[in-house]
């Protein structure tokens, strides 16, 4: 407990419960920033990657991060109309590794631009052996090369013996890397420590410390080493978009608020941010802000799965404010530009409850459970529609799911309790 991020639910550091903070589908809470590192939510088996929810905008589950490296070339580099810019195959790598200075050059291009990590590779060990592995350089380059090929233990050995020769905040950043895929957070953040007392108030430092209790659920140390971080740079987005969210879900969106007009001063303008902004503003009851930030940010979205989740925050104003039909559009909305959004079918599905119509309601909460099993909303609803129209074997399995989902859900164990007294008396 505490030292995986692959469970992350047992740590104590007083993480939000998935009542107040939705969860991702590995089971942390949702951040309050998008970072490609963390951001596929690793699928722990195949089955449930290829029913994920399509997630970074991709047609498909994130399997590998190599699709991400893919570059575009930059204008100095578009591919001439005799060939291509460097002809990779027909390079003598021995003799350009004599030469230090475009030996780096060549590298930096077969490793970015190309995306051969191989090639790079090669180039790499021959260009450290010529200069007898005296330059910390190439063995950075060398750990890169290995870690992009999934070697993590051989990009371990180059990323400490590069510290060794030569102390740099780069080297180190890499390095924390390799041992959060390993799954050592511990020996992550004891790295960026040691880091510290060479570096003292290195921002990119105490931001990846601040990352990786957030993965592990402890927010509240998060929430105090990303405030470190703005002591040293007050303009850090990531950190104050992180504290914001803190505060809007431990129930101060007053404060929240206050942070993300942070943001909106120093210059960020988009879809996101006047989303927020407008959750806050309804929470904090000053609604006179808040159609006109969903507006904007509707206004701002770039593709569908952003409308999608302005819609269903509008769906939530409509619910707030007692507008039950305007509330159903909205979600209705949610649904024709996102068709994978669990939330909303769930959302539904209560409003249907309410207007009685049953079997609608059972088929929207069906559809929910299925596109995001880790969520314990449409297992207990199904288990109370299904307790309420007297399918008890139906309600007790969904409702063991929800638990399952989430085991301190009180009104969860109620329901198991009733249910188990009932079967008692059959």
């Amino acid at each position: 407990p505490g030292t995986s991020l692959k469970l992350p639910g047992t740590s104590q550091g007083g993480g939000p419960s998935p009542a107040v903070r939705p969860v991702t589908q590995s089971g942390r809470p949702i951040t309050g920033f998008v970072r490609p590192s963390t951001q596929s939510g690793r699928p722990s088996t195949m089955e449930q990657a290829i029913k994920t929810p399509r997630t970074a905008l991709t047609a498909r589950p994130i399997t590998s991060a190599s699709g991400r490296y893919v570059r575009l070339g930059t204008a100095s580099m578009l591919t001439n109309p005799d060939g291509p810019f460097i002809n990779m195959s027909r390079l003598n790598l021995a003799k350009y590794a004599q030469k230090p200075k475009l030996a780096k050059a060549l590298f930096e291009y077969i490793f970015h631009h190309e995306n051969d990590v191989k090639n790079a590779l090669d180039l790499a060990a021959l260009a450290t052996e010529h200069v007898q592995f005296k330059d910390w350089w190439w063995k950075v380059q060398i750990g890169k090369c290995y870690y992009r090929l999934g070697l993590y233990r051989e990009a371990e050995k180059q990323f400490k013996s590069a510290l060794k020769q030569q102390d740099m905040v780069d080297t180190i950043l890499y390095l924390a890397k390799v041992y959060l895929r390993l799954d050592q957070p511990v020996t992550a953040l004891n790295l960026f420590k040691q880091g510290l007392d060479r570096f003292p108030g290195e921002v990119t430092l105490i931001c990846g410390i601040a990352r990786i209790y957030e993965e592990m659920n402890n927010i509240s140390s998060a929430a105090e080493y990303y405030k470190d971080v703005l002591k040293q740079d007050n303009t850090h987005v990531e950190a104050i978009a992180c504290i914001g969210s803190n505060h809007f879900y431990s129930d101060q969106p007053e404060i929240a608020l206050r942070f993300y007009r942070r943001l909106l001063q120093m210059g960020v303008y988009n879809c996101q941010l006047f989303n927020n902004l407008g959750l806050c503003c309804f929470y904090a009851q000053q609604y006179d802000m808040t159609l006109s930030s969903f507006e904007r940010a509707l206004f701002l979205a770039e593709n569908e799965e952003e409308t999608a989740d302005v819609w269903y925050n509008l769906g939530h104003v409509a619910v707030g404010i007692g507008d039950v039909n305007l509330a159903y559009q909205c979600f209705k909305l949610t649904l024709v530009n996102n068709n994978d959004y669990a939330e909303a079918y769930n959302n539904l599905a209560v409003l249907e409850m309410r207007k009685g119509h049953i079997e609608q309601a059972r088929a929207l909460l069906q559809t929910a459970s299925s596109l995001a099993p880790h969520m314990y909303e449409p297992h207990f609803n199904f288990a109370i529609l299904s307790e309420k129209v007297g399918d008890l074997q139906r309600s007790y399995t969904a409702a063991q799911k929800s638990e399952e989902a989430f085991p301190g859900h009180v009104d969860t164990q109620q329901l198991i309790k009733q249910l188990k007294q009932h079967f008692a008396m059959l």
